[in-house]
C-alpha cells in the first residue's frame, strides 16, 4: 500500500478560517491577529481576560531517547489533542515552533506526521509568523550595542576579553562556532574572539518563553550577563540600555501563534528552544492560556524524557507554577528494536526477543517520570510492520513496571486511531492521582543539582567538573544565583553523554565541559561532553531536496 507523504497530506487539508478555529475556543474575532486565513496571533488584551478561569488539566507528551527508527512525539501530541476532542472533550495543542536550520538539515520539520498533523504544515517549518527572526533580531541588536558601547569609549569598563555574550543564527553553520570580529583596523572596534550559537540556544529565545508578559520580558532581558569588567563584576543587558528596544522588537513575537490540526481542532504553537541544548519547551504564556479556555491540554517537552521531560518538571514548572495531570512516554516497536540491538536495514522483520531487550530504556524512562510523582501512560505510535507479539511484548514490559501501555494508530487513521489512547490519559488526568514535585528544591547547592540530575536521571556513577567549573558555581552562589535550576545541555540520543550508547546503561560518568549563567532566563546551563550549542549540517542536508515545483508548490518538506 502506497501512503502518501506528510507534505501531501498537509497540502490536501480542509483547513478552516483561523476565526471558526477561535470559535471554538470562545476567542472573539477581534482578538485574533491573523497572518493570512490560516493563522493568527491572540491578543495581549484577550489573554488577560481569562486570567481568572479555572485551570484545565495538564498532559505533558515526552518520548524515550530519539533513535534513528523514529518515536513520533509531536505526531503523538496532535493525536492524542485530536483523540480528545473526538471523545468530546475541549482539548488543545500546545507544540514548539520549528526551527529554520534542522530542517533543512537531519531532524526535519517539527508539526507531526501522517494524519495527525499541525497545518499549515510550510508555513510552520519556514518563516512562520517571523517570531524566530524577531528573537535573532533583538539577539542581534544587543550584540552590536555591546562592540558600539565599547567603541564608543567603554564607559561601563567592559573586559573584551570577557564578553561572554555570543552571536546567533537561525541556521546550522558549525564554521560559526568560533569566530575572530573586528578585523581591519581602528575604524571596525576592537578585535576579539566570539561565535554563534544557533537562534533556539539564545537565552533571549528561554526568556521569551518562560516570560509572564512584556513587563517581565523587559525585566528579564535587563538582568542578561552580557560581560565581565576586569574586576569580574557583571555587566548587565540594561547597564547598556538594549532591554528596551529587544521588548519592541519582541512584541508580537510575545503572543502564541493559533493554528489549527488537520482535524480543525486548535493549537498553539509558540517559542522553540531545543532540549539538548536549552530548556526545550513551548511558552509559558501559550500553555497558560491554553489552561485557560480548554478543559485538556496536551503539550510536548523536545527529545527524550532524560532532557525535555526533565527540564519541563524542574524549570517550566517550577518557574510557571504548573503541574502535569499526566504524562504521556512515547514508545515504538521499532525504536525497542534499535536498543535491542537491530540495524535499521533490519527492523521490517519480526523480532520479539530484541523487543525485550530494547525495553530497558523504556522501563527507565517510566521510573524516572514516576520519581516526579506523576502518573505515567505509554503510548505505542504505531507502524505498519508492528506484528501483534511485538507490541504484546511492550504492553507485557510496561504492565510489569505498574503503568499501561496503549498502541494507537494516529499516523495512519487520525483520531479514530487515538481514542482508546484519549479515552484512558483523560481519566488518568481527571483521577486527581498526579502528586508532582520537582526532584531538587531550590535551596540545593548549584553542583549537587547536576548530581541529583546526573545519578538520578541518567544513572550516573558521578559527575566529572574540574576546579575551575566548580569554583564558578560557588562564585554564582555567592552572588545570589545559587537557588536557579539546572538546564543540562547533553546530547540527546542516550543517558550518557555518548550518543552511540543506547538502552539504560550504567556505569558512566557525566563530564561537564563548561557552565553558562543565564541570569535573564533563570538557570544555569551545563555543558556536557561532545554538545554543541550550534550544530552542523549532515553530509547530505534534507536542504538538497527541497525545492518549488512547477506549480509552485513547496517539495522535499518532512
Amino acid at each position: 500500500m502506497a501512503y502518501k507523504s506528510d507534505i501531501e497530506i498537509a497540502r490536501a487539508a480542509n483547513k478552516k478560517p483561523i476565526q471558526e478555529v477561535g470559535d471554538k475556543l470562545g476567542i472573539p474575532g477581534e482578538h485574533l491577529l491573523p497572518y493570512g486565513h490560516d493563522k493568527a496571533k491572540v491578543s495581549q488584551a484577550y489573554i488577560d481576560s481569562v486570567q481568572k478561569n479555572k485551570n484545565g488539566k495538564l498532559i505533558l507528551v515526552t518520548a524515550i531517547n530519539p533513535t534513528p527508527a523514529g518515536e513520533g512525539k509531536t505526531t503523538t501530541t496532535v493525536g492524542l489533542g485530536d483523540g480528545l476532542n473526538a471523545i468530546g472533550k475541549k482539548a488543545m495543542v500546545c507544540i514548539r515552533e520549528a526551527s529554520l536550520g534542522p530542517n533543512f538539515g537531519m531532524k526535519g520539520g517539527a508539526a507531526g506526521g501522517g494524519y495527525a498533523q499541525v497545518v499549515p504544515m510550510e508555513d510552520m517549518n519556514l518563516h512562520f509568523t517571523g517570531d524566530f527572526h524577531a528573537i535573532t533580531s533583538a539577539h542581534s541588536l544587543l550584540s552590536a550595542m555591546i562592540d558600539n558601547h565599547i567603541y564608543w569609549g567603554n564607559e561601563l569598563d567592559i573586559d573584551i576579553r570577557r564578553v561572554v555574550w555570543r552571536r546567533v543564527v537561525d541556521m546550522n553553520d558549525r564554521a560559526l562556532r568560533q569566530i575572530t570580529a573586528s578585523l581591519g583596523g581602528v575604524a571596525n572596534g576592537f578585535p576579539n574572539e566570539s561565535g554563534f550559537d544557533i537562534t533556539v540556544a539564545s537565552e533571549v529565545m528561554a526568556i521569551l518563553c518562560l516570560a509572564k508578559n512584556l513587563k517581565d520580558l523587559e525585566e528579564r532581558l535587563g538582568a542578561m550577563i552580557v560581560a565581565y569588567r576586569r574586576d569580574r563584576s557583571p555587566v548587565f543587558c540594561r547597564d547598556i540600555e538594549a532591554q528596551g528596544a529587544m521588548t519592541v522588537l519582541l512584541k508580537d513575537a510575545m503572543q502564541p501563534n493559533l493554528v489549527q490540526t488537520l482535524e480543525n481542532n486548535p493549537a498553539f504553537v509558540h517559542g522553540g528552544p531545543f532540549a539538548n541544548i536549552a530548556h526545550g519547551c513551548n511558552s509559558v504564556t501559550a500553555t497558560t492560556t491554553a489552561l485557560k479556555i480548554a478543559e485538556f491540554v496536551v503539550t510536548e517537552a523536545g527529545f527524550g524524557a532524560d532532557l525535555g521531560a526533565e527540564k519541563f518538571m524542574n524549570i517550566k514548572c517550577r518557574k510557571a507554577g504548573l503541574a502535569p495531570d499526566c504524562v504521556v512516554l512515547v514508545a515504538t516497536v521499532r525504536a525497542m528494536k534499535m536498543n535491542g540491538g537491530v540495524a535499521k536495514g533490519d527492523l521490517g522483520a519480526e523480532n520479539v526477543d530484541a523487543v525485550k531487550e530494547g525495553c530497558a530504556n523504556l522501563g527507565r524512562h517510566i521510573a524516572n517520570l514516576k520519581s516526579f510523582g506523576v502518573p505515567v501512560v505509554v503510548a505505542i505510535n504505531h507502524f505498519v510492520n508492528d506484528t501483534d507479539a511485538e507490541v504484546q511484548a511492550v504492553k507485557d514490559y510496561v504492565k510489569a513496571q505498574g503503568s499501561e501501555a496503549i498502541l494507537s494508530r494516529h499516523w495512519e487513521l487520525g483520531s479514530e486511531g487515538s481514542a482508546d489512547l484519549a479515552r484512558r490519559v483523560a481519566e488518568v488526568a481527571e483521577s486527581g492521582e498526579s502528586n508532582f514535585k520537582p526532584i531538587y528544591p531550590d535551596e540545593m547547592p548549584l553542583f549537587q543539582k547536576i548530581e541529583t540530575i546526573a545519578k538520578n536521571i541518567y544513572h550516573a556513577d558521578a559527575v566529572v567538573a574540574d576546579s575551575k567549573i566548580r569554583d564558578q558555581l560557588k562564585q554564582w552562589e555567592e552572588a545570589g544565583y545559587g537557588n536557579l535550576p539546572i538546564c543540562m545541555a547533553k546530547t540527546q540520543y542516550s543517558f550518557t553523554t555518548d550518543p552511540s550508547r543506547r538502552g539504560a546503561p550504567t556505569g558512566h560518568s557525566v563530564p561537564i565541559r563548561e557552565v553558562r549563567l543565564s541570569a535573564g532566563a533563570g538557570f544555569v546551563v551545563v555543558v556536557c561532553g561532545e554538545i554543541m550549542t550550534m550544530p552542523g549540517l549532515p553530509r547530505t542536508p534534507a536542504a538538497q531536496s527541497i525545492r518549488l515545483n512547477d506549480g509552485g508548490e513547496i517539495e522535499g518538506l518532512f
